[in-house]
């Protein structure tokens, strides 16, 4: 068992942990839920820089590391969404979780014909990614029934939409790369 799939199973592990704090009373909640997530954010980026640094990568790594991450921003994104119930915050929610699944797909379609490498993780990935973590954290520390926290929501939204722009940026330059792919005659 190595560090980088230790760090992966704690992020997992932190899934259910920030919606339990999420749902606690009062801005302590919240906090809570911010802080966890921040964790896991955390240990998204040094499993990646471990494994890479310590030569650990491993099949099960590369698999259960990306599932692990879109479960902590997706789980995150349904308890800010459920929260608000605003469409402005559910419009580049569902952009990113849309994202996630048709990329996760097109990611196992093209491993499939042997072209894995053609839609690999990129830049424009990464930075989306940051922007996410980002923007997700602020919004955790949102509470709509404090008196504190407006801050939080303007600038986590602010985020959000940078974040759901980069995510269709991102999801462009995937296609791209697998185009010839995908309209190839059988």
């Amino acid at each position: 068992m190595s560090i980088p799939n230790l760090l992966t199973y704690l992020r997992l592990a932190l899934v259910p942990a920030i919606v339990f704090a999420f749902y606690l009373p009062g801005k302590f909640g919240h906090m809570l839920a911010a802080i966890i997530f921040a964790v896991a954010a955390v240990t998204d980026f040094i499993d990646g820089y471990l494994a890479r640094n310590l030569n650990q990568t491993t099949r099960f790594g590369a698999f259960l590391d990306p599932v692990a991450d879109k479960l902590v921003v997706t789980i995150a994104l349904i308890l800010v969404v459920g929260e608000l119930g605003k469409a402005y915050m559910a419009i580049p929610a569902a952009v990113i979780i849309g994202r996630e699944i048709a990329i996760s797909a097109l990611r196992e379609w093209m491993a499939d014909i042997g072209k894995r490498t053609s839609v690999a993780v990129s830049y424009i990935g990464k930075l989306k990614t940051t922007l996410q973590m980002l923007a997700v954290g602020l919004l955790l520390l949102y509470c709509p029934k404090c008196s504190y926290g407006d801050k939080y929501l303007i600038l986590g939204l602010i985020l959000l939409y940078l974040a759901a722009g980069m995510t269709l940026w991102s999801m462009y330059m995937y296609l791209k790369a697998a185009w010839p792919d995908l309209t190839k005659a059988d």
